[in-house]
């Protein structure tokens, strides 16, 4: 019996592996890449407010959800493989086209362009599957996770393709079953008969570059609402109605930059290598800016409803999208701190009982006013944060177990 020889290490082997004592910092390629979501961001939010019905905000959320996953799983992709590295590079810039592609197809995915978006997402995923497989043959393990990770996509491809040939709720729901399969197969790690799942050490992540990453996002999705601001600005009202609806969005957003990054933004990455097991925050960092940007996207929206008909009349939809999107983002916001310090601040819940109580009044006022309320509950979150760490240490993160 010839002897079991041991698997080389994997920067011995030729895999474009990060290196552990290499740059942490995102690259300007990376940076690049995120342009596309910049009008990915932007068509959905637009999209949103031209039929405010429940079942054009669930298609809207599908889409949503697609589009993060493409940027949140080759993300993901940088941070274990060198971004440096030819390959990569290459497989960056293949996947940047067909987030263009997709994001082209996005107004019309529900109608003559199904085929389009979803056999986009499908080739960028197996795509991306059959290109590290080869590529990492000089290391078992790591081919292994590639292989089991192309095996979940794969399966998810057939409710894609499926979704695509058929039209209505029916595509609605086959698409909803794909996303089902592709974020629950993540949180499970993968697990595939005969493989197993995806080892906890091949799931570790490097603080400084993921935390940096889903940060950017985030000013990518804020990025969203200055351009719905900047575009939405009309001369057809009074110029009292136009400045103040102007800056009741601009005030907006800059309370949501506030209340993101203030202790739990600016901690992520020391939360992160304080984790005794850092792997945690990769399977739940991904769902957690999901609900953030949501968020930030239906925010936007609103911001274009009441720049359009800043003292019309509120009807329920209108009311839903201009309270809601702050709501979603406070959800988002309690989970992210609950990831960082392993608790909830009062301010959140608050908050969103501020703007649960604040919905039916808002049915009787203006949109320029629903606004305002929604920016004073806001603002009173982001001043309860201020005076609850004024004067006190600085707050060591605790992830929960």
């Amino acid at each position: 019996m010839q002897p079991v020889m041991p698997e080389p290490p994997a920067r011995q082997a030729g895999v474009p592996l990060r290196d552990p004592e290499g740059p942490r910092r995102v690259t300007l390629l990376e940076l690049f890449f995120d342009l596309v979501y910049v009008v990915a961001l932007a068509l959905i939010s637009n999209g949103l407010v031209t039929d405010l019905t429940w079942q054009h905000a669930g298609q809207s959320l599908i889409i949503l959800m697609a589009i993060w996953w493409t940027w949140a799983i080759t993300t993901l992709v940088t941070d274990m493989y060198d971004p440096q590295r030819t390959e990569i590079k290459l497989l960056i810039a293949a996947v940047m086209f067909g987030a263009l592609l997709m994001t082209t197809a996005i107004p019309h995915a529900f109608n003559d362009r199904g085929m389009v978006f979803a056999g986009t997402y499908v080739a960028i995923h197996l795509g991306r599957g059959l290109f590290l497989m080869p590529t990492v043959r000089g290391h078992r393990p790591t081919q292994r996770r590639a292989a089991r990770i192309f095996i979940w996509f794969g399966v998810s491809a057939v409710p894609w393709i499926i979704g695509a040939t058929v039209s209505g709720h029916a595509r609605e729901a086959f698409w909803a079953l794909a996303l089902a399969i592709d974020y629950g197969g993540f949180r499970l790690a993968y697990p595939v008969p005969g493989l197993g799942m995806v080892p906890a050490r091949q799931r570790n992540v490097t603080a400084e570059h993921l935390s940096e990453r889903f940060q950017q996002f985030f000013i990518i999705a804020l990025g969203d609402a200055i351009l719905v601001i900047g575009t939405m600005f009309s001369l057809e009202h009074s110029e009292a109605e136009n400045i103040g609806a102007f800056a009741i969005a601009f005030a907006t957003t800059l309370l949501l930059w506030r209340i993101y990054v203030h202790r739990s933004g600016e901690l992520l990455p020391h939360a992160i290598q304080a984790a005794k097991a850092p792997s945690r925050f990769l399977l739940t960092a991904p769902y957690t800016h999901l609900a953030l940007v949501a968020g930030v996207v239906t925010t936007a929206a609103g911001f274009e409803l009441v720049l359009h008909e800043p003292l019309g009349h509120t009807p329920p939809s209108w009311a839903a999208v201009i309270l809601g999107g702050p709501a979603l983002f406070l959800v988002g916001r309690s989970a992210f701190e609950y990831e960082v310090f392993s608790r909830v601040s009062a301010s959140r819940t608050g908050g969103l009982l501020a703007l649960l109580t604040l919905a039916p009044a808002a049915l009787f006022l203006p949109p320029i006013f629903a606004a305002a309320g929604a920016m004073a509950v806001l603002a009173g979150v982001a001043v309860a944060d201020t005076l609850r760490s004024r004067g006190k240490p600085p707050e060591t993160p605790s992830p929960p177990h």
